[in-house]
């Protein structure tokens, strides 16, 4: 008997979770990029990229040399701390960078970077001086690791990191990034201070479930990671757990968290840097990590980094342009019931549905799906309150 294969145009995701809609929606996610930079060295402090199939086992790309330019993007000819974000869209990447090279000392800097990329391999990027950016900013010292996240109040991303001013102390601010992903608008404002007022640094937002957790490192007493949590970004207001988070009593700085595929496993990474050693824990509950340093490899040594995943084709396009690593074995492609490249798109108006049934017309060879969906054209633009304003739907199910 000739078997058809019905070809669905439609994700069966529910879209509605916390009154948003969902970021990083698009096709198989099928493995894992890592950025990060090497050293204190001036041809160190670059951009690096590794892949991982599982988000355990890492091999370099380019043959760990660097994939960005640094003289090409930055003022100081060295950069740092990449943070790299998938855009709400699924297709767009944001990377910042600090702007710095530590052989002029670590208090020389005054800048980042913005990065914008739509292939992982392309890049737009544009350099933000805060002290000539703003007014008042004299006194100001430094200027490090920044990191972006989308605001779902606010519907802008994010740029958030420390600074420096005259004797004062380490504290994390935010700006938003105008539409292009170019500039800051308005003036920065702080985001985070800890409730004992002293110097925090290397923030790193993860959202889960309508909350935002920031890890950060308090530089210079402690110099461990701590975890502070928030429903509203901007509002001020942070519930503080007092316990430190890395698994080591020793010294560490730049914490990166990332969740594994497809699974409610989490993964803390940070730099054990007075003893040149990296870092991994694991978390299902982003409050108690275990040490997992025995399930991980890598071919490199890494700074403060970050890792997101990729699909397929990102995985191609990045082999295409920086080589295979010697041994590396690409993941293979999952067998899913969605024709590659067709996911949500906001943009053109293709959201997944919500609950769903498919029937069978009696006797035919005839299939629909039957679904529920914000109310068109209006409930597209409602923000939460759309999940108040749903329609019921019925598409004839193609064959192929």
């Amino acid at each position: 008997m000739k078997k058809r294969i019905l070809v669905i145009y439609f994700l069966f995701f529910s879209i509605f979770c916390n009154g948003q809609f969902p970021a990083n929606v698009v096709e198989d996610m099928s493995g894992y990029l890592f950025v990060y930079f090497t050293g204190n060295r001036m041809e160190e402090e670059a951009v690096h990229f590794a892949i991982s199939n599982d988000g355990y086992h890492y091999q370099a790309l380019n043959g760990n040399k660097p994939v960005i330019d640094s003289r090409a993007i930055s003022s100081t000819g060295g950069v740092r701390d990449p943070h790299i974000l998938r855009g709400e869209d699924g297709r767009t990447f944001y990377m910042v960078l600090t702007d710095m090279t530590s052989s002029k000392g670590w208090d020389s800097n005054r800048a980042f970077i913005m990065l914008k990329s739509s292939d992982l391999v392309n890049w737009t990027s544009n350099i933000i001086h805060i002290q000539q950016k703003y007014a008042g900013q004299e006194k100001l010292k430094r200027v490090w690791a920044p990191q972006t996240i989308f605001d779902h109040n606010a519907g802008k991303y994010l740029i958030y990191w420390s600074m420096l001013h005259g004797d004062g102390t380490d504290i994390i601010y935010y700006a938003y990034a105008n539409t292009d992903f170019t500039d800051l608008e308005g003036e920065p404002k702080i985001l985070f201070i800890p409730s004992n007022g002293k110097s925090g640094i290397d923030g790193d937002i993860i959202y889960k479930n309508g909350i935002y957790h920031l890890f950060y490192k308090t530089e210079g007493h402690g110099d461990g990671i701590k975890h502070a949590m928030t429903d509203l970004l901007t509002s001020g207001k942070w519930i503080e757990q007092p316990d430190y988070k890395q698994q080591t009593p020793e010294a560490v700085e730049g914490s990166g968290i990332f969740k594994i595929i497809n699974q409610d496993k989490y993964i803390l990474m940070y730099d054990v840097y007075k003893k040149g050693c990296y870092q991994f824990c694991e978390s299902f509950d982003l409050d108690v990590f275990k040490l997992i340093d025995h399930e991980i490899s890598m071919d490199f040594h890494p700074r403060h980094g970050y890792v997101i995943p990729i699909t397929s084709r990102e995985f191609q396009g990045l082999l295409n342009k920086f080589g295979t690593p010697e041994g590396y074995t690409p993941p293979e492609k999952a067998n899913k019931p969605v024709l590659e490249g067709y996911f949500a798109d906001p943009e053109k108006g293709i959201y997944g549905t919500g609950h769903n049934s498919v029937l069978q017309i009696p006797g035919t060879d005839e299939w629909y799906i039957v679904y529920h969906r914000f109310s068109r054209p209006n409930g597209i633009s409602m923000g939460k309150a759309a999940g108040y304003h749903r329609e019921v739907c019925m598409d004839r199910l193609i064959q192929r």
